[in-house]
This record gives structure tokens, C-alpha cells and sequence, in this order.
């Protein structure tokens, strides 16, 4: 009698999110993990939300609503540490990521382009608790930031829940048989996120 032998390594933790994608503190994990990286934490949320809608495409725009409500409360966050705490955590936190010495002239960039910083690094791979604490920094108008960071979430994560229920078992198949190459592209995505800040700001 033949037996499969057990995943292991990063297939095993493959599996063990698959078969939690659909349990019953799924959604509470997804709304922490997007609250806590628009504001302090370096794991963007869509390591989970893209298990949790392979597994049940159904709900996916919904899942993709939850992330966004949840990233944009964090959002509110890493505004509120840039507007009120930047000389302690906020100053900690950019100084992290390698963003302390362009932050001088951030405020310039939001008095000319304050919108587009926003929309287009709300949706890049760049870590997005840079723009949330840099906006409160830059004491830039906090219901406009909320309404463009609603817009910008919305569309990164609607985005990675729209090609999913489209193309929902072709992504799976894929992402099973190149699971580590998957795996590391999305680390590499994350890495340079972080790097090109250097450069951008």
C-alpha cells in the first residue's frame, strides 16, 4: 500500500493556508493583516487574500471589500502616526524603510502632487504605510487622503480579486505547480517595494 508522502516546507504551509482560507478566523486574520500593513506591518495582506478567494470565488469582490475597508482603517493609523507621533514611532517606522532622508522634501511633492503620490502608490508595490505616514506628515487633507485611498485600495485589491474569480482555477493550477517560483516572485515584488523607495522619494 503506497502513501503519499506529507508537503513539507513551504508546500505544507501552502496547504495549511488553503485549508484555512475558509475557517471561521479567516476574515478576522485578512482584516488584521490589511489594517496593521497600511500602518506599521511589512506583509501585504495579498499573501492571505489570495487563498481566500481561491478557495471559495463566490465571495471574492467581497473579500476584496473587507481588505480594502480594513487597509484604509489602518491607513487612518499611519496618517495619525505622521500627523501626531512622527518625531517618536512615525520618525522609528520611516527611518525602517529607508524613507528618512528624502522625507524633507515630501511635503513639496504633496503641495504639487499630492493626489497622484496617493492613487499611484496606494496601488504599487511600495509599502503602502509609507504614503499613510508620510500624508499625515505632510498634513495633507484628511478626507480627500481617505476618499483616494479608498479609491486606490479598492482597485489593487478588487484588481487581485477580479483576475482570481476570472481565471480562479487556471491561478490555482499555476500557483500549485510553481509554488516556489510564486512564492519568491511575490518576496522579490515585496523586497524591491521597499528599495525603490530609496529612489522615489
Amino acid at each position: 500500500m503506497s502513501h503519499t508522502p506529507k508537503p513539507r516546507g513551504l508546500r505544507a504551509l501552502y496547504d495549511w493556508m488553503m485549508r484555512n482560507a475558509s475557517g471561521r478566523n479567516a476574515r478576522a486574520a485578512l482584516a488584521a493583516c490589511a489594517f496593521a500593513e497600511a500602518s506599521f506591518f511589512p506583509i501585504p495582506p495579498d499573501l492571505m487574500l489570495v487563498p481566500m478567494v481561491l478557495a471559495d470565488r463566490r465571495n471574492a469582490f467581497w473579500l476584496a471589500c473587507w481588505c480594502t475597508f480594513w487597509s484604509v482603517l489602518g491607513g487612518m493609523l499611519g496618517y495619525a502616526i505622521g500627523a501626531l507621533l512622527y518625531d517618536t514611532l512615525g520618525q522609528w517606522l520611516i527611518s525602517a524603510y529607508g524613507m528618512a532622508k528624502g522625507l524633507d522634501d515630501f511635503q513639496a511633492w504633496y503641495d504639487k502632487y499630492g493626489m497622484w503620490v496617493i492613487l499611484i502608490k496606494g496601488a504599487s508595490p511600495l509599502p503602502y504605510k509609507l504614503v499613510t505616514i508620510a500624508s499625515g506628515f505632510a498634513h495633507y487633507n484628511l478626507a480627500l487622503f481617505i476618499g483616494l485611498s479608498v479609491i486606490t485600495r479598492g482597485a489593487r485589491f478588487g484588481l487581485v480579486a477580479g483576475l482570481l474569480y476570472w481565471k480562479g482555477e487556471i491561478a490555482r493550477r499555476f500557483i500549485e505547480k510553481y509554488l516556489e517560483w510564486v512564492l519568491l516572485g511575490f518576496l522579490t515584488v515585496v523586497v524591491l517595494g521597499v528599495l525603490a523607495v530609496k529612489y522615489l522619494f
